[in-house]
């Protein structure tokens, strides 16, 4: 099982050095699991930033950095497949008091392989903006597959908009669609506050 999972990492991850098959237990250390996901997925998704920055399972970032929708978002995808790729954030307003989790930043739909701008945008990419003296947020990238192709009924939310964004729940949302109830591959990184607009 180990020689698997670090065989699964190694192959997705574009990078040149290995991948310990413990790196991906970052998202239970940090509670991923099970305030988002009910378990550890076995692959990671690699994101990358206009700004340079790339996503690397908890590594913190300003919001600055990833105030742009990433400009590479990468998983073992079949191009035959249909996927559905999400971002939440489940410390609204802090992780020492979530009544607001999870706040939406990110909903695409029908995504084609991995190509995500040929997907059906259901949330526009909304950068993160922790409110001050909320410590740091924890922003999961998640990718599902779905089982086909789905009709989307729901109103688009673009990226000036709040409204659908908070007290959103992936777990509740999967229920409604014909997609699988845990994500193939998942990452996420942290936010400090900053003085910006909130969410």
């Amino acid at each position: 099982m180990a020689g698997r999972r670090g065989y699964a990492l190694l192959t997705f991850l574009s990078v040149v050095y290995l991948v310990k098959c413990a790196d991906i237990d970052k998202m239970e250390k940090e509670g991923i699991v099970p305030d988002v996901i009910d378990k550890v997925p076995d692959q990671v998704i690699q994101v990358s930033y206009p700004s340079g920055v790339k996503v690397e399972l908890g590594n913190e970032l300003t919001p600055t950095q990833v105030k742009d929708e990433p400009s590479t978002l990468t998983w073992t995808a079949d191009p035959e497949t249909f996927y559905t790729v999400a971002m939440v954030d489940p410390d609204a307003p802090s992780r020492q008091d979530p009544k607001l989790r999870e706040v939406l930043h990110w909903l695409v739909g029908n995504v084609p392989g991995g190509n995500i701008k040929d997907g059906e945008y259901i949330a526009d990419y909304r950068g993160s903006g922790p409110p001050q003296g909320t410590g740091l947020h924890r922003y999961v990238f998640l990718v599902y597959q779905q089982n086909g192709k789905i009709n989307f009924k729901e109103t688009k939310i673009d990226s000036r908009t709040r409204t659908g964004r908070l007290n959103f729940s992936i777990k509740k949302y999967l229920l409604q669609s014909t997609v699988w109830d845990n994500p193939l591959p998942a990452t996420f990184i942290k936010h400090s506050s900053m003085n910006t607009y909130p969410y």
